[in-house]
């Protein structure tokens, strides 16, 4: 049974390898992400992965209402029953301050927030992060900004410009609907335990115009289908969407996607749309 008064936390919270946990144990790291949040039209943060609450802390201490969301059961119990006694102006069940055993993944996020704007921030566990992503994506409605740690690798892959040999489906689909900004790295010994790679914090802000002029589905389909096969080109790896002849004899089908910008393949996906409707 767990107890209430846990004063070792290391006794008590272990990082869970196949959870990807790394513990952020720097003070000034924690409040440099918990200063990424602008809080720019809106006042709701979702904080995934808190584990021992490092960053937590430093967002109560901006004017917010925060969500704190761990599938780790451990981190649950520490953060509802030590986190209060740590910081005495926090009290469990305050309205500004919330923590839920979930799996983002499965979450509902209109069950956390209903119909208002939010941010996401957190250090997210690096064997799901790409997923994380991705769900954003679904709910950019009610995502107006994004921040947190990443693998170095795939924090610059979503900032990346074309013309990189790591701009790639993830690169082109966030920015699509994001400004994507890469903030700084972070080394490994700030960790317990310390990862075998970098990692890299980034802020993603919702662009004014976050819906396409296009089939969205579509748009999903071209980009994953051109980067799947990135060293071809474009008129070889499209050819599943069976593209009319005069379309494919146009310039832009001789390129590689990694030439083509994001408003490059917004474009390429309007004239598809219309060519397939």
């Amino acid at each position: 049974m767990k107890k209430n008064n846990i004063t070792n936390i290391n006794d008590k919270v272990r990082a869970k390898k196949h959870l990807g946990q790394h513990f952020l144990k720097d003070e000034n790291i924690a409040k440099k992400i918990a200063d990424t949040l602008t809080l720019n039209g809106y006042e709701n943060v979702l904080e995934i992965g808190p584990g021992m609450g490092v960053l937590t802390k430093y967002l109560l201490h901006k004017n917010l209402y925060l969500v704190a969301m761990d599938l780790d059961s451990d981190s649950i119990v520490y953060l509802n029953h030590t986190f209060p006694l740590q910081h005495p102006k926090l009290i469990k069940g305050t309205d500004n301050f919330k923590v839920i055993e979930a799996d983002f993944l499965k979450q509902n996020l209109q069950e956390l927030f209903g119909e208002e704007q939010f941010a996401i921030t957190g250090n997210f566990p690096y064997n799901i992060s790409s997923q994380i992503v991705f769900k954003m994506l679904e709910n950019r409605h009610q995502i107006l900004e994004f921040t947190g740690m990443f693998q170095k690798e795939v924090a610059r892959r979503i900032c990346e410009k074309e013309g990189s040999k790591t701009y790639g489906i993830l690169s082109v689909l966030v920015q699509a609907f994001y400004n994507a900004e890469y903030l700084f790295t972070v080394h490994p010994q700030v960790f317990d335990p310390p990862p075998k790679v970098q990692s890299g914090v980034l802020r993603l802000t919702r662009k004014t115009a976050f819906y396409l002029p296009c089939d969205e589905k579509l748009f999903f389909r071209v980009v994953k289908a051109a980067f799947q096969q990135r060293r071809k080109t474009l008129r070889n790896s499209l050819k599943t969407l069976n593209l009319p002849d005069n379309l494919r004899e146009d310039t832009i089908f001789g390129l590689r996607p990694e030439q083509l910008s994001v408003e490059d393949f917004i474009s390429l996906a309007v004239r598809i749309d219309e060519a397939l409707n």
